[in-house]
């Protein structure tokens, strides 16, 4: 007897249509545009191209544009959500990956406009309904922020 179900391969990398497939977030709040050297369960690297017309830009120094950190941690946040939804195949699912806590933070450099900001997520404790990620944005090879969060996970209609 044949089956017509497909075994689920996770992808290594996902784009920006496949992460809106995976989070609910848009413009203005989206803040990835791809995922990469996906490990299912275990990391991923988030890839945020920082432009100079983000809506932020325009009232946060805007003589000298800054990202600012809480939206870096948050890029973080959305790249764990993405690495949650690939190893448990949420895509089109209704299923949210929901930011609990952060630990541990600390922002080394400034990120500003035309860098590529690379979020370098690890699992430190996932499978179930809580998971835990450390995290560093990275810019030209050089640390940019680091941090530790946690998020759970939970059908988008809060059921």
């Amino acid at each position: 007897m044949s089956t017509d179900a497909t075994p689920y391969i996770p992808p290594t990398e996902v784009d920006l249509m496949a992460i809106k497939r995976i989070l609910p977030h848009r413009y203005p709040f989206l803040m990835i545009d791809k995922v990469r050297d996906i490990v299912p369960n275990e990391s991923c690297v988030g890839v945020k191209n920082v432009t100079a017309n983000e809506p932020h830009f325009e009232g946060h120094f805007p003589q000298e544009p800054v990202m600012p950190g809480v939206l870096i941690i948050e890029a973080m946040a959305q790249a764990a959500a993405v690495l949650v939804g690939v190893t448990l195949d949420l895509a089109d699912k209704g299923m949210g990956t929901y930011f609990m806590s952060i630990d541990k933070c600390r922002f080394r450099a400034k990120v500003v406009p035309g860098d590529v900001l690379e979020l370098h997520m690890k699992t430190l404790r996932g499978g179930g309904k809580i998971w835990k990620f450390e995290g560093r944005a990275i810019v030209n090879g050089k640390l940019a922020a680091e941090a530790e969060v946690m998020a759970m996970l939970n059908r988008g209609d809060n059921g």
